[in-house]
């Protein structure tokens, strides 16, 4: 009996003391020392005290979202799913909505709601525990405010203040609540209180929410849809009528009764919208991060650039949570039409689950943007015919060990060779198998000797010869003198400033030039910079680094500067279209006119294949666009593994694709060039109109 007295006075000492503070709060007075007897509210008056009278609410964190060149969403990036919006873009039924189930004196009454609270301290006190909430939504805004920021700052024992039971804690929210009602209007607070509030199902906001469990947006949310979210509030787990239907349209229908006794809408509207079914298909995930983008190497690219650049903060932490956190819009490169063709055309003849690996990158020649970038394994993951390797790129861009590009390289001999004044019209003698033993060359760092090295011609065309036949029919035995009275250090500095770069850490490309191979193509690459490389011909000369991004715009609508290509000169006009004079005879009569394009307009190109048939490649080009295709195999995977008896010494040729029966040829012309460029190339020029190349000085392409 004294157990239960001692209970009975202690509530009745708790409602006059919280009768106290809530009036002096309301009157704007200090807490009376007096009045709180007791070392536990004088702490807690000394700690209200020592509060910020002001509020410090930063923005909220929004998602940023990828969009493709024409806005088609390629995925977003975010810590708390939230797209914020103002209230003239909240549907007035969601306003209503919340208003009449959180605080429907919310327009009428101050920061504090008196009756409210101690309506539901003796509520509370009663039953033994917390039944009825008294917190205005003022407040509620101020306890989401104050746990949404411990949350992003990790802060857990942050999040426990702001979330626990204490008096201390209303305390707290009330002295803030007040401020926030001096600083700003109702409709303001209801504005930021449903754009920051969680709706469960990883949906932050009511933007977000209606997306996530309607598949609409919050300005077109309907009755029965605002009553459901409105209800998520109080315990977005409990009534998620994703995970507990049932309860889900509990709640929504008793939101719906009590708009209804409120006069809020009438009985009519009430029970239509309670016999309304929740709508399970609508329900619409939005993941974060690139594995479940459309394009998910797209997404990782331009992601990997941006954390790459300075252009969203100094630091890294500090460019992450700019994307993670900043609203950003990030336009892409990347045209969807040209993306979904190379991909088609990739398919057709290579799938996920093959032992091969194939890549169409298309560079826009003069400005570097990307316009596709696709791959055989298209999905990113850990599962079967899936891979977090972007195959076209640099590995700090996402990319793997890289790949031979074989007799691409040989332009590359070619602008060198150009460069020293050598003209097409040069002949060697180059006869089917040749050794270059005991000759001698220049590297970047002196003489050197070649030892014991033999040459054979891939193609079978042998002889002397000028260059045009050379580059028409790849003949190795060409190429390899021509390199060597260019200069190695020439032919390999001349690789580096258009734009190749090697994907072995060990081995850069300036780490060739003792090695004569290289005109063949052993340099292990990566796709994209060959279309950088083949982008600076196309353009005359003039090279820009890769480009993902666009366009960046924060959520306010500034502009913000994206990753530049950085383009300038780096070979002369005459050279470069010396070289698209050269290959433009490959394509036209030499072992690339099995990828000549439909309309036959101006273009150029060159094959390439590996030792054994590895790999396979065209890199082509018009003047408004430069295109890379490559397949080759996955040395990991049988019938591909050196040494094992189902290993094919034939490679690619004659080899045929499980996925899709298509019969390999192993030749560039044929597999990289036919079957994945002139379909994808095809299809993205059919808008563009036919460009000439400027013509190539006479003293290049006849001799003087």
């Amino acid at each position: 009996m004294a157990t239960r007295e001692r209970s009975v006075s202690a509530s009745a000492l708790l409602f006059v003391l919280v009768s106290i503070v809530a009036g002096c709060l309301v009157a704007g007075l200090a807490l009376p020392a007096l009045a709180l007897a007791g070392a536990g509210t004088k702490t807690a008056q000394a700690n209200l005290g020592a509060l910020p009278k002001a509020l410090d609410a930063p923005a909220q964190a929004e998602r940023s979202t990828v969009l493709a060149s024409d806005g088609e969403v390629i995925g977003y990036f975010y810590d708390q799913n939230r797209s914020y919006v103002p209230l003239d873009k909240i549907a007035p039924v969601m306003q209503r909505a919340v208003v009449a189930i959180e605080d429907d004196k919310f327009y009428s009454h101050g920061a504090i709601d008196l009756k409210g609270t101690l309506r539901a301290f003796l509520a509370n006190q009663t039953s033994g525990s917390t039944v009825q909430g008294g917190s205005t939504l003022t407040q509620q805004y101020v306890k989401q405010v104050l746990v949404n920021q411990a949350s992003l700052d990790g802060d857990q024992r942050a999040v426990a203040k702001a979330t626990d039971d204490s008096y201390q804690r209303k305390l707290t929210e009330l002295r803030y609540a007040m401020s926030v009602e001096k600083k700003l209007s109702k409709d303001q607070i209801l504005e930021r209180y449903l754009n920051i509030a969680y709706f469960g199902g990883g949906a932050y906001g009511i933007e977000a929410a209606a997306e996530h469990y309607f598949d609409t947006t919050a300005a077109e949310l309907t009755l029965p849809q605002a009553a459901m979210l409105a209800g998520l509030v109080r315990s977005p787990d409990a009534y998620d009528p994703v995970a507990h239907e049932e309860a889900g349209v509990q709640r929504r229908n008793y939101v719906l009764s009590r708009m209804s006794q409120l006069g809020v809408i009438d009985k009519a509207d009430a029970k239509n919208a309670q016999a309304t079914p929740f709508d399970r298909d609508a329900v619409k995930t939005i993941s974060s991060g690139c594995a479940s983008s459309t394009y998910p190497f797209v997404c990782d690219y331009a992601k990997r650039s941006l954390l790459a650049s300075d252009r969203l903060g100094a630091t890294a932490k500090e460019r992450e949570h700019r994307l993670d956190r900043g609203g950003l819009t990030i336009r892409t490169t990347i045209d969807p039409t040209a993306q979904k063709t190379a991909q088609k055309a990739i398919d057709k003849i290579i799938g996920p689950t093959d032992p091969l690996t194939a890549v169409t990158d298309i560079v826009e020649p003069g400005t570097g943007k990307i316009r596709a970038m696709a791959q055989n394994n298209s999905v990113m993951g850990p599962d079967k015919g899936e891979t977090y390797y972007n195959y076209s790129a640099a590995p700090d861009l996402g990319g793997s060990t890289g790949f031979q590009a074989g007799s691409t390289f040989k332009a590359f001999t070619a602008a060198a060779a150009f460069e020293q004044g050598i003209p097409m019209t040069r002949r060697y003698n180059a006869p089917v198998e040749k050794s270059y033993d005991g000759r001698s060359f220049e590297t970047c760092d002196g003489s050197s000797t070649i030892n014991g090295w033999t040459v054979r011609n891939s193609t079978g065309v042998n002889g002397r010869m000028n260059m045009i036949k050379a580059a028409e029919n790849s003949v190795n035995n060409y190429f390899v003198p021509l390199e060597l009275d260019a200069g190695m250090c020439n032919v390999v500095q001349m690789t580096e400033k258009l734009g190749v770069t090697s994907n072995t850490a060990e081995a850069p490309i300036s780490s060739y030039t003792d090695k004569p191979s290289f005109t063949l193509g052993t340099a292990e690459v990566n796709p994209l910079s060959m279309a950088t490389a083949y982008a600076t011909f196309a353009s005359g000369g003039i090279r820009c680094t890769p480009v993902m991004v666009d366009k960046i715009s924060t959520a306010d609508g500034k502009e913000l500067t994206p990753p530049d290509a950085d383009c300038k000169r780096v070979i002369s006009a005459d050279v470069a279209n010396a070289v698209n004079d050269l290959l433009s005879h490959v394509i036209a009569d030499g072992t690339g006119n099995p990828a000549q394009t439909a309309d036959q307009r101006p273009q150029a190109g060159k094959t390439g294949t590996i030792d054994s048939n590895a790999a396979v490649w065209f890199a082509g080009y018009t003047p408004n666009a430069a295109t890379v295709s490559m397949i080759a195999e996955d040395t990991s995977r049988k019938p591909f593994i050196a040494g094992k008896p189902s290993y094919r010494s034939d490679g690619l040729k004659g080899y045929t694709v499980p996925s899709t029966g298509v019969e390999l040829s192993g030749s560039g012309g044929g597999d990289a060039g036919a079957d994945l460029w002139r379909p994808t190339m095809n299809k993205y020029l059919k808008d563009l109109p036919p460009e000439e190349f400027d013509s190539a000085p006479d003293r290049l392409t006849q001799g003087s």
